[in-house]
Protein backbone atom coordinates (compact mmCIF):
# COMPACT_ATOMS: atom_id res chain seq x y z
CA UNK A 1 0.00 0.00 0.00
CA UNK A 2 1.61 3.46 -0.77
CA UNK A 3 1.40 6.29 1.13
CA UNK A 4 -1.56 8.17 -0.86
CA UNK A 5 -3.13 5.19 -0.59
CA UNK A 6 -2.89 4.33 2.55
CA UNK A 7 -4.12 8.28 3.26
CA UNK A 8 -6.95 7.66 1.03
CA UNK A 9 -8.44 4.47 3.07
CA UNK A 10 -7.95 6.18 6.02
CA UNK A 11 -10.00 9.27 4.78
CA UNK A 12 -12.88 7.13 3.24
CA UNK A 13 -13.26 5.13 6.49
CA UNK A 14 -13.01 8.40 8.55
CA UNK A 15 -16.13 9.88 6.36
CA UNK A 16 -17.90 6.30 6.35
CA UNK A 17 -17.43 5.14 9.57
CA UNK A 18 -19.60 7.75 11.10
CA UNK A 19 -22.22 8.23 8.45
CA UNK A 20 -23.24 5.00 8.63
CA UNK A 21 -23.38 4.83 12.25
CA UNK A 22 -25.27 7.83 12.83
CA UNK A 23 -27.48 6.73 9.91
CA UNK A 24 -28.00 3.67 11.62
CA UNK A 25 -29.04 5.36 14.84
CA UNK A 26 -31.18 7.72 13.40
CA UNK A 27 -32.53 4.88 11.76
CA UNK A 28 -33.36 2.67 14.51
CA UNK A 29 -35.23 6.27 16.13
CA UNK A 30 -36.96 6.64 13.25
CA UNK A 31 -37.81 3.39 11.20
CA UNK A 32 -37.10 0.53 14.41
CA UNK A 33 -38.70 2.84 17.14
CA UNK A 34 -35.64 2.72 19.67
CA UNK A 35 -35.92 6.16 21.19
CA UNK A 36 -32.45 7.14 22.38
CA UNK A 37 -31.29 7.84 26.64
CA UNK A 38 -29.50 10.94 27.35
CA UNK A 39 -26.55 8.97 26.78
CA UNK A 40 -26.82 7.50 23.07
CA UNK A 41 -27.54 11.21 22.11
CA UNK A 42 -23.62 12.28 23.55
CA UNK A 43 -22.74 9.36 21.01
CA UNK A 44 -23.99 10.88 18.34
CA UNK A 45 -22.61 14.51 18.95
CA UNK A 46 -18.75 13.06 18.18
CA UNK A 47 -19.78 11.35 14.88
CA UNK A 48 -21.29 14.19 13.67
CA UNK A 49 -17.85 16.24 14.45
CA UNK A 50 -16.04 13.46 12.99
CA UNK A 51 -18.32 14.04 9.54
CA UNK A 52 -17.57 17.75 9.39
CA UNK A 53 -13.29 16.76 10.29
CA UNK A 54 -13.75 14.08 7.56
CA UNK A 55 -15.23 16.55 4.63
CA UNK A 56 -12.88 18.84 5.92
CA UNK A 57 -9.77 16.13 5.06
CA UNK A 58 -11.57 14.99 1.63
CA UNK A 59 -11.81 18.61 0.73
CA UNK A 60 -8.40 19.28 1.10
CA UNK A 61 -7.32 15.84 -0.77
CA UNK A 62 -4.66 17.94 -2.56
CA UNK A 63 -2.61 18.76 0.48
CA UNK A 64 -1.97 14.86 1.76
CA UNK A 65 -0.62 16.74 5.65
CA UNK A 66 -3.58 19.13 6.05
CA UNK A 67 -5.87 16.44 5.03
CA UNK A 68 -4.20 13.74 7.47
CA UNK A 69 -4.69 16.01 10.40
CA UNK A 70 -8.29 16.60 9.25
CA UNK A 71 -8.47 12.54 9.36
CA UNK A 72 -6.78 12.33 12.51
CA UNK A 73 -9.20 14.98 14.22
CA UNK A 74 -11.93 12.68 12.36
CA UNK A 75 -10.82 9.26 14.15
CA UNK A 76 -9.90 10.99 17.71
CA UNK A 77 -13.75 12.24 17.45
CA UNK A 78 -15.06 8.91 16.44
CA UNK A 79 -12.57 7.57 19.58
CA UNK A 80 -14.72 10.11 21.77
CA UNK A 81 -17.86 8.64 20.70
CA UNK A 82 -16.80 4.70 21.14
CA UNK A 83 -15.54 5.15 24.65
CA UNK A 84 -18.85 7.03 25.57
CA UNK A 85 -20.36 4.08 23.85
CA UNK A 86 -18.04 1.92 26.11
CA UNK A 87 -18.97 3.79 29.48
CA UNK A 88 -22.74 4.08 28.46
CA UNK A 89 -22.76 -0.27 27.60
CA UNK A 90 -20.98 -0.39 30.81
CA UNK A 91 -24.10 1.30 32.27
CA UNK A 92 -25.97 -0.74 30.28
CA UNK A 93 -24.53 -4.02 31.39
CA UNK A 94 -24.49 -3.13 35.15
CA UNK A 95 -20.84 -2.71 35.11
CA UNK A 96 -21.13 0.72 36.90
CA UNK A 97 -23.47 3.62 37.64
CA UNK A 98 -24.16 6.07 35.36
CA UNK A 99 -24.59 9.76 35.22
CA UNK A 100 -27.53 10.68 34.36
CA UNK A 101 -31.20 9.68 35.19
CA UNK A 102 -34.30 8.83 32.77
CA UNK A 103 -34.36 11.47 29.72
CA UNK A 104 -37.12 11.77 27.18
CA UNK A 105 -38.08 14.91 24.98
CA UNK A 106 -40.36 17.32 25.50
CA UNK A 107 -42.89 19.42 23.13
CA UNK A 108 -45.30 22.10 23.68
CA UNK A 109 -45.44 25.47 25.21
CA UNK A 110 -48.74 25.52 27.05
CA UNK A 111 -48.89 23.30 30.69
CA UNK A 112 -51.26 21.58 28.94
CA UNK A 113 -49.11 20.11 26.36
CA UNK A 114 -46.08 20.05 28.64
CA UNK A 115 -48.06 17.46 30.49
CA UNK A 116 -49.62 15.81 27.41
CA UNK A 117 -46.29 15.21 26.15
CA UNK A 118 -45.06 13.92 29.15
CA UNK A 119 -47.74 11.22 29.34
CA UNK A 120 -47.24 10.39 25.32
CA UNK A 121 -43.50 10.49 25.71
CA UNK A 122 -41.86 7.03 25.65
CA UNK A 123 -39.22 6.89 28.88
CA UNK A 124 -36.09 5.22 27.78
CA UNK A 125 -33.61 4.60 30.11
CA UNK A 126 -30.11 4.58 29.96
CA UNK A 127 -29.10 1.76 32.22
CA UNK A 128 -31.72 -0.80 29.98
CA UNK A 129 -30.25 -1.71 26.69
CA UNK A 130 -33.69 -1.99 23.86
CA UNK A 131 -31.81 -3.79 21.70
CA UNK A 132 -29.19 -6.19 21.12
CA UNK A 133 -27.34 -8.96 19.09
CA UNK A 134 -25.24 -11.44 20.73
CA UNK A 135 -25.43 -9.80 23.95
CA UNK A 136 -23.97 -7.10 22.43
CA UNK A 137 -26.60 -3.61 22.81
CA UNK A 138 -26.46 -0.85 20.22
CA UNK A 139 -23.82 1.14 22.45
CA UNK A 140 -21.83 -1.62 22.34
CA UNK A 141 -21.85 -1.57 19.19
CA UNK A 142 -21.04 1.97 18.55
CA UNK A 143 -18.01 1.19 21.12
CA UNK A 144 -16.58 -1.76 19.49
CA UNK A 145 -16.82 0.02 15.85
CA UNK A 146 -15.76 3.39 16.51
CA UNK A 147 -12.58 2.68 18.24
CA UNK A 148 -11.97 0.03 16.21
CA UNK A 149 -12.27 2.44 13.24
CA UNK A 150 -9.87 4.83 15.32
CA UNK A 151 -7.32 2.42 15.84
CA UNK A 152 -7.17 1.54 12.05
CA UNK A 153 -7.27 5.07 10.89
CA UNK A 154 -4.46 5.99 12.81
CA UNK A 155 -2.55 3.11 11.68
CA UNK A 156 -3.26 4.05 8.14
CA UNK A 157 -1.94 7.23 8.80
CA UNK A 158 0.55 5.96 10.49
CA UNK A 159 1.30 3.96 7.23
CA UNK A 160 0.78 6.93 4.98
CA UNK A 161 4.05 8.97 7.22
CA UNK A 162 6.66 6.62 6.89
CA UNK A 163 8.98 6.88 4.16
CA UNK A 164 8.83 4.68 0.96
CA UNK A 165 11.29 1.58 1.11
CA UNK A 166 11.88 -0.16 -2.32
Amino acid sequence: MTRLSALSAARLLAIMTPVLLLGGAIGSQYIGGLFPCEMCMWQRWPHLIAIAFALCAIGVRGRPSESALFTALAALAMGASGGIGAFHAGVEYGWWQGLTACSTTLGGTSTQDVLDSIMAAPVTRCDVAPWTLAGISLAGFNALISLGSFILIMLLLNRSRRPAYD
